[in-house]
């Protein structure tokens, strides 16, 4: 039986950029649409050119997008003015975009209020818009802001505006859930009655998460007979968030009464990278990843000691209702003894780390992981320091060398400019082999100045360090207080352009700092087979 085609519309770079805390460089926005396209999303909303700078350049360099159609957004001519008068219409005709989404109020209330202008200027202005778009041979859409509370108001002049952007020339009418405070029976309802009017291969549907139902109005809206969804990775948004794509994605993908009827842009290859996807994302934002999100969360394929485990070590599916590689998650089982060696094992497989099941530094490694994790550290994020703490527990890591001592100096001053200027310095004293080195450095900041000094001179092993620079430096404060334990993960990168990632974890941050670039270079010299 042939399935039908649902679209995905992805606007984290739009909606999800007014998260709070939440700010994009230009460098981000091309890596995210890029990273977008090859997971197979349909349509990428770069943002609103004309409206900021960062908007305006991200599309005069638009990204290089093999699937996803780069799309741009902004309103509908303003009231009282043609569409060859108005500059945010012009920027958006100008923009470097296969398609753009307009957006319009569809509430006679919103009209009336926010806009101060009549409900025929407003069906005007939609219909203006949309056809100018069209006949500038690009792909429209509209956004009808606040459909839902405007249908439930007036029916007819929400429905109209819809009607109006289809007639028009628009291959999307979205309705938004724009204050998300529908719920799903009258999602359903209601895009049943639009669907009447408008094809349902030509509706969309915008949730919002205010009352933590974006997923399933979404997911209601196609039932109805909508075949677009917009939402936003890890269900970024103002307020409370956007239907989150991590959650709809391989629901669509994996669930049957979705799976059977429907096909998506995704295929099975692309949905097993989802889960890099997310946590890609919120390395970049610095942000805490949510261990509990549905599919790719750290913790939604754990459980603990118990019948629950028991169960999952005999058969995954008897509290697994998908397999976790799908979406590149893993299954974990915490606590007792015979699992932990379970997961340490497949670890240490998947790592190539050779051992004996038989030898009883398997359980030590096992509570040497539960007490570090208890600590603040996060092996999961950081292969290159478990593939080390593994090494070291079993006995197959050289002491290279011995850090003596090190010291850091931040100092402010005026330089020969006149211009006040922060320098670090830092001084580190190794052991290699029984010799002496003292090493010094400056750097732009205390950790750069460390890394640099480290890396200055390790004797014999300097050669099989010239490669290794540091990439990615990432901190986050555990707990608070004045006693705050900080966690520092380094993203490390060799000549060969491998990438690994080491962790350190002190209530000093220099101190979680050196840690974790020590990892970094004693990886470095264990995986180039360095003599010890």
């Amino acid at each position: 039986m042939s399935r039908e085609r649902l679209y995905l519309f992805d606007t984290t770079l739009r909606d999800g950029a007014q998260t709070n805390g939440v700010d994009f460089t230009l460098a981000d926005k091309q890596v995210i649409a890029r990273m977008l396209d090859e997971l197979g999303i349909d349509y990428v909303e770069g943002g609103y050119p004309g409206a900021n700078p960062l908007d305006t350049e991200f599309f005069a360099t638009r990204p290089k997008l093999g699937h996803a159609r780069f799309t741009a957004f902004g309103m509908t001519r303003r009231a009282g003015r043609s569409v060859s008068n108005d500059p945010g219409v012009a920027a958006l005709l100008d923009a470097k975009a296969d398609a753009i989404c307009f957006v319009a109020k569809s509430s006679a209330y919103q009209v009336r209020v926010a806009l101060e202008t009549t409900n025929e200027e407003n069906l005007a202005s939609i219909r203006d818009s949309v056809s100018a778009a069209k006949a500038a041979g690009r792909e429209v859409m509209l956004d009808c802001e606040h459909f839902f509370d405007g249908y439930k108001e007036n029916s007819e002049f929400a429905l109209a505006c819809a009607t109006t952007a289809y007639e028009a020339g628009a291959r999307w009418v979205v309705l938004c859930d724009t204050n998300g405070s529908t719920m799903p029976h009258e999602i359903e309802t209601i895009v049943g009655e639009v669907v009447r009017h408008i094809p349902g291969d030509h509706v969309g549907i915008h949730a919002h998460n205010d009352t933590e139902q974006a997923v399933a109005n979404s997911l209601a809206a196609v039932r109805a007979g909508a075949r677009q969804i917009q939402g936003t990775l890890n269900g970024l948004g103002e307020r409370c968030g956007n239907a989150n794509l991590c959650s709809l994605i391989p629901t669509l993908k994996l669930k049957a009464d979705f799976a059977q009827a429907f096909e998506i842009g995704v295929s099975d290859q692309q949905l097993a990278g989802l889960m890099k996807v997310s946590r890609t994302l919120d390395d970049m934002l610095n942000r805490a990843p949510n261990r509990h999100a549905a599919y790719v969360g750290e913790s939604a394929f754990v459980t603990k000691t118990g019948i629950h485990a028991s169960a999952v070590l005999k058969d995954p599916q008897t509290y697994e209702h998908v397999a976790p590689e799908s979406v590149g998650n893993r299954r974990k089982v915490l606590v007792s003894d015979q699992a932990g060696r379970s997961n340490v094992i497949a670890a240490l497989e998947r790592a190539g780390i050779p051992f004996a099941k038989s030898d009883p530094k398997l359980t030590r490694l096992v509570e040497e992981l539960k007490e570090r994790e208890a600590a603040g550290y996060a092996y999961e994020s950081a292969n290159a320091s478990f593939d080390l703490l593994a090494r070291r527990t079993l006995g197959s890591v050289p002491e290279y060398f011995r850090v003596e001592q090190f010291d850091v100096n931040v100092e402010q001053r005026y330089n020969a400019l006149g211009e006040r200027v922060t320098v670090a310095l830092a001084v580190v004293k190794v052991d290699v082999a029984g010799e002496r080195l003292i090493s010094a450095a400056e750097g732009n900041g205390p950790v750069n100045a460390l890394d640099v000094a480290l890396r200055k001179d390790l004797g014999k092993y300097q050669g099989y360090i010239a490669g290794l620079k540091l990439i990615d430096y990432r901190v986050r404060i555990l707990n608070g207080g004045t006693e705050a334990v900080t966690r520092v993960l380094i993203e490390s990168e060799d000549e060969t352009g491998e990438r690994w990632t080491t962790v350190g974890v002190s209530p000093n941050i220099i101190d979680a700092s050196f840690q974790a670039l020590m990892d970094s270079v004693f990886y470095k010299l264990v995986k180039s087979g360095a003599p010890g």
